[in-house]
């Protein structure tokens, strides 16, 4: 059985800071470097508001 929460590698459109990121965050996330909203919590998924460059 494959779980089917990925992280993500994704780059902040602000300062294009590279950040692995839980695809269901709890919680905003933001950028460590500018401070930007990466991901903000939704029902049982977040909403990834930068640009996905790898899933794992």
């Amino acid at each position: 059985m494959e779980t089917k929460s990925k992280f993500l590698k994704v780059n902040c459109s602000k300062c294009k800071n590279e950040q692995i990121i839980f695809n269901k965050a709890a919680s905003r996330v933001k950028c460590l470097v500018c401070g930007a909203e990466l991901a903000e919590p939704k029902a049982s998924k977040a909403k990834i508001k930068a640009k996905v460059s790898q899933v794992f």
